[in-house]
């Protein structure tokens, strides 16, 4: 009988069920009331008396041996079905949670549409760039403060590399490869060598347009400004030029608009003078226009340039420009709406 015992406990191992019938079957194999086990325990009273403690104790592991192996075969079975059927083992874990677009691609994006409608195509370009495209082809003088080392990202083994400090690098390239009329928008990130705090940061993104051809006069360019703010802030939007100063444009002027949060009528956020600033403007230099190979006596041109964390401040009131850098899912999720 403890040959017998032995047999069957070494057979377990190569027991195996392919569905519920074939296990159900096993089940009444060992131990329903005309099993195997009952049958062994019927068969324990002719054992000897010398015997009568090894074998019992043989037959206890072996039923603790069949019950394991019935509940293996059982979890077995119940995994491979619930594969097959519910889990398709190349997906990502699920539930997985939705992200959203960055509120600068949001607004970027809304940026650039709104130009497309009128007339602009997007022009792109390095963000590693070399001194021409950056300063000299744009009317910098060499000893512009813009080329300080506290200002602009040099490359230290090659001095006339930098990290570009606006996207006109990418007007200027356009300059040279076409002839007008153009008309683009450049948008790309920008660095600059500034202390990180909640309204600085070094690196930003920009959109700048440039418009050539001939005959355009800075009345196209109001124009195309007023349209763009009402098309982005709403129809009652106002905006107002100031005279300012930059190299590569002549007239130069800063655009405001009125403050979209108070209605022009004076909050915190615009100082209480219903104005926000929002880019900078004016006629291409005749300087930069020869630089590019046009020759300033036929053609004429605008160009204008604004900063899109300053425009996604305005639209969402984010006061701190460090949250669009540091990737914190409570920040992110707020615009899944907008998205």
């Amino acid at each position: 009988m403890l040959e017998e015992i032995r047999r069957v406990r070494e057979s377990l191992a190569s027991v195996v069920a392919a569905n519920e019938q074939e296990l159900e079957a096993l089940r009444i194999k060992y131990i329903s009331r005309k099993g195997l086990l009952n049958d062994l325990m019927a068969r324990f009273r002719e054992v000897p008396a010398e015997q009568k403690r090894e074998v019992g104790i043989r037959i206890n592991e072996l039923k603790t041996a069949v019950q394991e192996r019935l509940e293996t075969l059982r979890t077995q079975l119940a995994s491979t079905e619930t594969v097959s059927a519910d889990i398709d083992l190349t997906r990502t874990p699920y539930p997985q949670p939705l992200g959203s677009r960055h509120p600068i691609t949001l607004v970027r994006d809304e940026i650039l549409r709104i130009f497309a409608r009128l007339g602009f195509s997007v022009a792109e370009g390095p963000e590693v760039e070399d001194d021409w495209h950056v300063f000299s082809s744009l009317n910098f003088a060499p000893d512009h403060p813009a080329r300080d080392m506290q200002d602009t990202f040099f490359v230290e083994q090659q001095p006339d590399i930098v990290l570009r400090t606006h996207t006109s690098s990418v007007q200027s390239r356009v300059m040279e490869k076409q002839q007008p009329p153009i008309r683009v928008v450049c948008p790309g990130r920008v660095y600059r060598n500034e202390a990180i705090s909640a309204r600085a940061h070094c690196f930003f993104h920009q959109i700048e347009g440039l418009y050539i051809d001939k005959g355009v006069s800075f009345t196209d360019l109001k124009q195309v400004l007023l349209t763009f703010a009402r098309e982005l802030f709403g129809e009652d939007t106002k905006i107002r030029l100031r005279p300012s100063y930059f190299p590569f444009t002549e007239p130069s002027a800063e655009m405001d608009i009125s403050c979209n949060i108070c209605g022009g009528k004076g909050c915190g956020f615009c100082k209480h003078t219903g104005w926000v600033e929002i880019l900078g403007c004016g006629m291409v230099d005749p300087n930069v226009l020869k630089a590019g190979g046009i020759d300033p006596d036929v053609y004429s041109g605008y160009a204008f340039g604004l900063g899109v964390e300053r425009i996604t401040n305005l639209k969402y009131q984010v006061s701190d420009l460090r949250l669009f850098s540091e990737n914190d899912v409570r920040f992110l999720d707020q615009f899944v709406a907008a998205h």
